[in-house]
């Protein structure tokens, strides 16, 4: 069995595919898939093939932000933390942590009310890391040593 990994609450990782770096992720184990902000997005269909077109904020010192076609990996209605049904849309990419390359699903959402603009939920976590709540960006800290 692999050895799992130490994340504390709060992490920074990469989005390479997506072309976004040093983004600060909180870690929720009561929150079943990864969540990253999005200002907006539609959903296309081209050739029988579904995409979502969204604007995501590559830089967060910065404000800067990109337009992205990413193919959708899935739709799912999910009951949101007020308790309310809401349609979420994934795609697949890969997450980076403790220099090591992760897939990971993601959904979009406006968390522009939110402390941090990602959230890594236990789908991601599970059987890969396990949380220290008392530490933050354990992945950074091993890498700069």
């Amino acid at each position: 069995m692999k050895e799992k990994l130490l994340v504390g609450w709060k992490e920074t990782l990469d989005l390479p595919e997506l072309g976004i770096y040093g983004i600060e992720a909180k870690v929720d184990t009561g929150a079943a898939s990864s969540v990253l902000h999005c200002n907006s997005y539609k959903i296309i269909n081209e050739d029988g093939q579904d995409w979502i077109i969204c604007e995501l904020i590559i830089n967060f010192k910065t404000k800067e932000t990109k337009t992205l076609k990413l193919k959708l990996y899935r739709t799912k209605l999910v009951k949101s933390s007020f308790g309310q049904e809401e349609k979420r849309y994934y795609i697949r990419t890969t997450a980076t942590l403790y220099n090591q390359v992760f897939s990971i699903k993601i959904s979009f959402r406006n968390r522009s009310q939110m402390t941090y603009p990602m959230l890594l939920g236990k789908n991601f976590l599970n059987k890969r890391f396990l949380v220290d709540v008392s530490k933050e960006n354990l992945s950074m800290k091993t890498l700069v040593k």
